[in-house]
């Protein structure tokens, strides 16, 4: 066959018949790929099939830092300010532009600052790739960039290469590679001429010569690349804060008609319409709330850091407090990721010391095989090799199964040990009939309990071998892994196990680790290809019931993660390897475990600093208190700003005079608001449930405490008004004081689920300086600064007058939890009704997150 009549490598072609190499003859794959093993590509057919293929590298898309900064100008709150800003222009108020936009640009600034932290998952994936090969080309081994490869170049693999590309593996007697952080497996694996090698797995002993048959995004690399940057899920917080926006919209929109409507037929012109309108649209805006929930989270992940936990991403915090799936990785989370030795099984008289010993001298210690290195971390007294010289070593290969060395010892005397897979030592010492059936028999026992074995024999002086006995291996639990599952349970938080490892394996760790024993292999739920968009409910619901899940791909983690959010669980999810990538990124919260790879730390919203997961429990924790805090500021931020909104309508239409002037509400944004950002400190109980948004009783709770401020204010207006005969001017200063003073006390009852005088009292610091700004406001209405002046008797009289409602409100407040607690469980009795929401319990108490 000539060059030119050469088939095309089909590796790479995007229909459904692609070529499975694993399972062709070498002699077939070399055809397909159109390339002699002796001479490899020519440089004319390899730039063709680079034009054609494209680099071995892997795509990505950028989004430019003006585009970036650009989307926080784009959404419903956005899109009220700027509206407000252009109704200040219209009405000529340019101190009001100046204020509003200032507010803009620094929400703007904060979220795009928080966003540039964040490394790309993909770049880090991009760093993990080769970036040389040696390559056959046209007859001669050059070193070549790994990203000029293409399919059917023949390249060269040796101990500490990475695998450059998808290889099918032509020459040489044996090949180790760890392909951990692509598979999950826990050990190296053994390959053999025939087999394939995956890009990014990297070798540890032999070499070989190999043919390239996948090249970039599609290599097995590279479809994992795929997945992360596809995966992602849409931030819980995100859709809190659009949803509250949209709210506010549809309510201050409905209200300008109102206002527009009575003002046209009270004969209004337009520049005074277009004032009220602005005076509406100021007040709807909830100005600094993005600030301050922002503000509160990164509160919130510095406490994190002090855990050694490092977010990411800080919605992260928000969704930690509400996940209630934990997928972990079992390798290195749950377990130590070093291998152990159980207790052996002795054979022909033997003893266990002299099995263990037996093993350790056919070991070599300066390889540092993980599993050499268990196997003399066994021995009860190291210093016992002393008395040996291992005169001769054969390392394990695929071929042989078993490693061999020649020993002698401190008289003298030679003699042979070996170890490796059973049955190859079974068949070296000769076992057979009930011998051999029971010998199986103690392997098939020990795989079903998740056991990994070795089998060991020694020579006699004649030569001949005989078994010793069978070595059980095992990855051990880490100390902590069981009293954190049973944590995260009082937390309400379901721990499922997820590992690239055998199903037995994963039953053996699940059932000492009391996570249930119902451990499935993914691709027994996921038969055909994964999607990436949704996963079929029966799937999902079959993913759901499982406790745990063995022979783990990539794209079965993904999908795993999707079932449960599909069935609308926040979900978390530990990793540490490039195949935990996509699943880390779909996650609401990936978690990167100690150690991880930059890959992983790149796609996950939270990087564990040290190991384990008692470190996660204690970062959901400090995520539930950071949770509770902005569910109390939402709470009062939505009712002020409602309030506020239906006060300034409903005296317009009653007095038709505006009570409030822009510059005052402006005002009120920046004294309610600017001390407020540090209830980040605030104290704040632990939910022992997942914590969620739940806006329907965020704004029905809030509406309903607005209607009540309304009143509150509204009774105050008709006595000054009419009793004490106030004109408009020293009237507005006092309704200023109202609100100010209003919506700080109204703070101190939603921050907390039970009465405002019931622990946890307010963090010194948020007190201090909500007390701070109530004097500044004072002595602003006293001395006239930017407002009329009015007398200290009066602001007095207001501030007595809105303690009484504090008691008030906080009762109605009370009755209106309990209300929707009934709803939601059908279950109030009387006596719930005048004491703390959910009083505390013991360490966790009993209390419920407002959700």
């Amino acid at each position: 066959m000539t060059q030119s009549q050469k088939p095309e490598p089909q590796v790479q072609s995007q229909s459904s018949s692609k070529i499975d190499y694993e399972h062709l003859e070498i002699s077939d794959a070399l055809k397909q790929l159109g390339v002699d093993p002796k001479s490899g590509l020519f440089d004319a057919e390899a730039k063709t099939r680079l034009e054609k293929y494209g680099p071995n590298a892997l795509a990505e898309k950028k989004v430019s830092a003006f585009k970036m900064f650009g989307k926080f100008f784009w959404g419903p709150m956005p899109w009220m300010i700027e509206a407000a800003a252009i109704m200040s222009i219209l009405v000529k108020d340019l101190v009001d532009f100046i204020i509003i936009m200032v507010m803009l640009l620094f929400n703007a600034v904060l979220g795009f600052w928080h966003e540039r932290q964040a490394a790309s998952a993909l770049d880090a994936l991009k760093g993990a790739l080769a970036q040389e090969a040696q390559a056959l080309r046209g007859g001669k081994w050059l070193t070549i960039l790994a990203n000029t490869l293409v399919p059917g170049d023949i390249v060269h693999i040796r101990l500490g290469n990475v695998v450059p590309a998808d290889v099918k593996l032509l020459e040489g007697e044996y090949l180790d590679v760890d392909q951990s952080a692509l598979t999950g497996e826990s050990l190296p694996v053994s390959k053999a001429p025939g087999e394939l090698a995956y890009s990014g797995s990297i070798a540890k002993k032999g070499e070989m010569t190999a043919a390239v048959i996948g090249t970039g995004a599609n290599t097995f690399f590279g479809r994992t690349a795929s997945l992360v940057q596809s995966a992602g899920s849409k931030s819980h917080f995100v859709q809190a804060n659009n949803a509250i926006g949209d709210f506010l919209i549809v309510l201050a929109v409905a209200l300008a008609v109102v206002m527009v409507a009575v003002q046209l037929h009270r004969g209004e012109d337009f520049l005074r319409i277009a004032e009220y309108a602005l005076l509406l649209l100021v007040a709807a805006i909830p100005v600094a709330m993005p600030a301050v929930l922002s503000m509160t989270m990164a509160m919130g992940a510095k406490a994190l850091a002090v855990e050694k936990a490092i977010v990411s991403r800080l919605e992260s915090i928000e969704e930690l407090a509400g996940i209630s799936i934990l997928f972990s990785d079992k390798t290195g989370t749950l377990t130590q990721n070093k291998l152990t030795l159980g207790e052996p099984v002795v054979w022909g008289g033997a003893k266990a010391d002299e099995v263990i010993l037996a093993a350790s001298l056919s070991s070599k210690k300066e390889d540092n095989d993980p599993i050499d290195m268990a196997v003399i971390k066994a021995l009860k007294d190291p210093s016992v090799l002393n008395a040996y010289r291992q005169i001769a070593y054969v390392p394990f290969d695929p071929v042989s199964k078993r490693t061999e060395a020649t020993i002698q010892d401190a008289t003298g005397k030679q003699f042979k040990v070996s170890k490796g897979m059973p049955p190859v030592i079974f068949k070296l010492a000769g076992l057979a009939g009930s011998d051999l059936a029971a010998a199986q028999k103690v392997v098939s026992e020990n795989a079903a309990n998740g056991y990994r074995t070795l089998a060991v024999a020694r020579s006699d002086e004649g030569g001949r071998w005989n078994m010793l006995g069978i070595l059980p291996m095992f990855d051990p639990p880490r100390e902590d892994s069981k009293e954190t599952i049973a944590r995260a349970a009082e937390y309400g938080v379901k721990v499922k196990m997820v590992t690239g490892d055998d199903v037995a394996i994963g039953k053996t760790i699940a059932t000492q680790l009391g996570l249930g024993n119902n451990i499935i292999a993914a691709s027994d739920i996921f038969t055909g290809d994964v999607g990436q968009t949704e996963v079929p409910m029966e799937v999902a619901r079959r993913v759901n019931v499982a406790e745990g899940y063995g022979r783990v791909f990539p794209e079965h983690k993904w999908a795993i993660v999707k079932s449960a959010q599909q069935l609308g669980h926040i979900v978390g999810m530990t990793g540490d390897g490039v195949n935990d990538s996509p699943a880390l990124k779909q996650a609401d919260v990936g978690v990167a475990v100690s150690g991880a790879t930059e890959a992983a730390r790149a796609a996950a919203g939270l990087i564990l600093t040290a190991p384990g997961l008692s470190v996660i429990i204690r970062g959901i924790e400090e995520a539930r208190k950071t949770f509770e805090r902005m569910m109390g500021y939402a709470y009062y931020r939505v009712a002020m700003t409602v309030s506020i909104m239906l006060f300034i309508v409903l005296v317009m239409a009653i007095f038709s005079a505006a009570i409030l002037t822009p510059v005052m509400i402006i005002l009120l944004a920046l004294l309610d608001d600017v001390p407020v950002m540090l209830i980040a400190f605030d104290n704040a109980k632990i939910s022992p449930r997942p914590a969620k948004w739940d806006m329907r009783r965020v704004l029905m709770v809030s509406s309903m405490l607005a209607l009540i401020g309304v009143v509150q204010s509204v009774a105050l207006v008709r006595y000054l008004h009419h009793h004490e005969h106030f004109e408009l001017e020293p009237l507005q200063t006092a309704m200023f004081m109202q609100l100010v003073i209003a919506g700080h006390l109204l703070l101190f009852s939603t921050r907390a689920s039970g009465f405002f005088f019931q622990p946890p009292f307010p963090e010194w610091k948020f007190f201090t300086a909500i007390m701070g700004t109530q004097v500044l406001a004072a002595c602003m209405a006293a001395f006239g600064w930017l407002v009329t002046p009015i007398s200290w008797g009066l602001i007095g009289f207001i501030w007595l007058y809105n303690l009484v409602w504090l008691f008030v409100i906080d009762l109605l407040k009370i009755v209106i939890y309990r209300q929707f607690d009934k709803q939601e469980t059908g279950q109030v009795t009387w006596e719930t009704w005048f004491r703390p929401l959910d009083p505390q319990d013991g360490r966790l108490g009993k209390y419920r997150t407002e959700r």
